[in-house]
């Protein structure tokens, strides 16, 4: 059984003007994600900036987000790392902690070769029982897990059950679906290109996108879920802009900034993440009046 099938938020971290973690806001946020048919929460992985997130913070934001969501959607917790004894051990706290699942990066800076990949990412899944999806991101890790390292981690670790792909490449995530012959659930990790991967046999998205507009979002895989690819595709194609302009600085630059601008009180960002240059922030709020967001 899937994990989730839908748009699932990769959930921003809010915080105070003193950088600490601002909970009353993360509840709100979590409550605003729910209500407007959000079908997953993706707690600390890099749109929460779990980067900069102290072990014990990333413990209790995992905790934080598993009470308050209450068993209503699937909470997916960010314990992914370039030390695997490390990941293991953040792994086993979610679990703790009550996690629905796991999202798991690959290793950033070591570069691990595919070898490597395939003994981290078992070594990851045998300590813990729930699922985990991988999360494959080569411009952010400089690491690629290419299909056939998939095909063999899944042989190797049976609860690895899905895959966020945000390498960008199509034909790596054909061929990828292609090997795997429906033995693994895949997600979008790009918001402008839900549709594609749907039409690979994708289950839906873990979406910036979402932190902004969770309707819109859930609606692009509701839609082509339903059989209306014509209503999907057009709906994918008038987020376009907005997609574009919350990925115009690294993110979750741009995506606090959006809300911000909305009124959630998102909060600054932690160190080395700065605030917007003026003409991103621009781009941003016009894609998002056109987008009917201001």
């Amino acid at each position: 059984m899937s994990v989730f099938t839908g748009a699932g938020v990769a959930l921003i971290t809010p915080m105070h003007e003193d950088g600490s973690v601002n909970y009353d806001k993360l509840a709100e946020i979590i409550e605003f994600q729910i209500d407007n048919h959000t079908d997953s929460i993706i707690i600390c992985g890099t749109t929460g900036e779990a980067a900069t997130l102290s072990t014990q913070e990333h413990i209790d934001v995992i905790k934080f987000g598993v009470e308050q969501v209450k068993g209503r959607v699937p909470v997916i917790a960010g314990t992914g790392s370039n030390c695997t004894e490390f990941g293991i051990a953040l792994s086993k706290e979610a679990q703790e902690a009550g996690a629905d699942a796991l999202l798991c990066v690959t290793p950033y800076y070591n570069k691990a070769t595919q070898a490597g990949l395939v003994s981290h990412f078992k070594a990851m899944a045998d300590a813990v029982k729930i699922p985990v999806i991988l999360y494959n991101v080569p411009s952010r890790t400089g690491c690629n897990i290419q299909p056939a390292t998939v095909a063999a981690i899944c042989r190797e670790a049976s609860n690895v059950v899905g895959i966020k792909e945000a390498s960008g490449d199509i034909s790596q995530v054909a061929a990828l679906m292609s090997m795997m012959d429906g033995k693994i659930d895949l997600y979008s990790g790009n918001d402008d290109q839900i549709v594609p991967i749907m039409s690979l046999g994708g289950k839906g998205v873990i979406s910036v996108l979402s932190n902004v507009a969770p309707r819109q979002t859930h609606e692009i895989v509701a839609d082509y879920l339903a059989g209306d690819v014509k209503s999907s595709c057009r709906k994918q194609l008038e987020a376009i802009e907005l997609i574009k302009a919350l990925f115009c600085e690294v993110n979750p630059i741009p995506v606090k900034h959006a809300m911000n601008l909305m009124g959630m009180e998102a909060g600054p960002l932690r160190m080395p993440l700065s605030p917007m240059e003026p003409a991103n922030l621009e781009r941003l709020k016009t894609a998002m009046t056109n987008y009917g967001l201001l």
